[in-house]
């Protein structure tokens, strides 16, 4: 079952239910850019950002507004509710400009939450799990009963995959840009629910539990892989679910809550959304507030075998226990392992890259090359 739900009728079936461091100094502004979906966007919550096209339902108060006054950044914000990773490179609404066009050679920030529409998956199973939590009257557990591990393998064959190609356009976009990506504030406590202020039937609270950690994992993985920086809400978001009361929970319920747009964040969670992606952006700079310096890639053999068609490279970093990511002419960039080979080459000329990511996820951002030939 592929669920595909656009954000107005998740609202509509819902509703049935019931940089730099902490300070940029002086000189330039910072150059930021936000990208996202509704809770990047912060939908629902007042008052409505007066600059964005009314389908997105950004607000003036989402985090990257808040970030970017503590930054005193200049900020660009595209967010917009209900977009997917696709909508970077394609246009989420007719006046709605893929969201990467706002990036540029310049751009000195870059933050996102992204990847909870894809494929429906996510706000698919808040609503298929709340319409079934309605049927069984809070009882059971008839979402995992009915859909077992089919979101989770969602996630990770296909969203986890969108996710690392949107961040690796990102960084193609904006080359000298920090990316930070933040994973999702708890929707659900760890057990027994809400019910029916949150309908979910009580046995399925760990299953959407569940599924959202896999989301957040996979968004770590990604942002691991493509030397971005992640921002985890994981540990500062407990206890802040939209079960708890107002004033202490940054989600908003189904039933009983504060915003026009449900199961999302209220000014609250955009406001401490903001101070944890500050707090990651401090991290990364290190005490010293000198970056740490990225690993340094060398190709040590290069064994072409023009007649086979053939070529096969070993690589090493300056780093010990790094990854590699290798590319072969105009391709993406994809992890690989070292040797790497390649066989039936076309005849021709041909371009090698291979870039290491240490063990923190920073990336050599001037891969080795080797260039070749194989010929006729």
């Amino acid at each position: 079952m592929k669920l595909r739900l656009s954000f107005v009728s998740v609202l509509a079936l819902l509703a049935t239910m019931a940089v730099v461091g902490p300070a940029a100094g002086a000189g330039a502004a910072v150059k930021y850019v936000a990208l996202g979906d509704s809770y990047s966007a912060a939908s629902g919550v007042l008052p409505l950002d007066t600059s964005a096209p009314l389908e997105c339902l950004r607000s003036s108060l989402n985090y990257p507004h808040v970030l970017a006054e503590k930054l005193g950044a200049e900020l660009t914000d595209v967010t917009c509710g209900a977009a997917e990773t696709s909508h970077f490179s394609a246009s989420q609404y007719p006046a709605v400009a893929p969201q990467l066009d706002a990036l540029g050679q310049d751009t000195d920030l870059v933050t996102m939450t992204i990847g909870g529409n894809d494929s429906g998956v996510f706000i698919g199973a808040i609503l298929s799990c709340g319409s079934l939590g309605l049927v069984s009257l809070g009882q059971g557990s008839p979402c995992h009963d009915t859909f077992g591990s089919q979101f989770e393998d969602t996630i990770k064959g296909t969203t986890y995959p969108s996710l690392v190609e949107a961040l690796n356009a990102v960084r193609d976009r904006a080359p000298k840009a920090r990316v930070a990506i933040l994973s999702y504030p708890w929707i659900m406590p760890e057990v027994d629910g809400c019910y029916p202020q949150m309908p979910v039937a009580k046995g399925d609270v760990p299953y959407l539990r569940s599924l959202q950690r896999t989301l957040n994992d996979a968004i770590r993985r990604a942002a691991q892989e493509t030397g971005s920086i992640f921002v985890n809400l994981n540990g500062v978001s407990n206890g802040h679910d939209a079960c708890q009361a107002a004033g202490t929970r940054w989600i908003e319920p189904v039933l009983l809550g504060t915003n026009r747009v449900i199961v999302h964040p209220n000014a609250l969670g955009e406001s401490q959304m903001a101070e944890q992606t500050f707090k990651a952006l401090a991290d990364d700079e290190g005490e010293d507030s000198k970056p740490a310096r990225p690993p340094q890639t060398r190709i040590v053999k290069a064994r072409i075998k023009r007649k086979k068609r053939k070529a096969t490279f070993r690589f090493r970093s300056s780093e010990p226990n790094s990854t590699f990511r290798c590319r072969l002419d105009r391709r993406a960039f994809r992890n690989c392992r070292n040797p790497k080979t390649y066989k039936r080459l076309k005849r021709g000329k041909h371009v090698f890259r291979v870039a290491a990511i240490d063990e923190n996820g920073r990336v050599d951002k001037t891969p080795a090359v080797f260039k070749f030939r194989i010929r006729g």
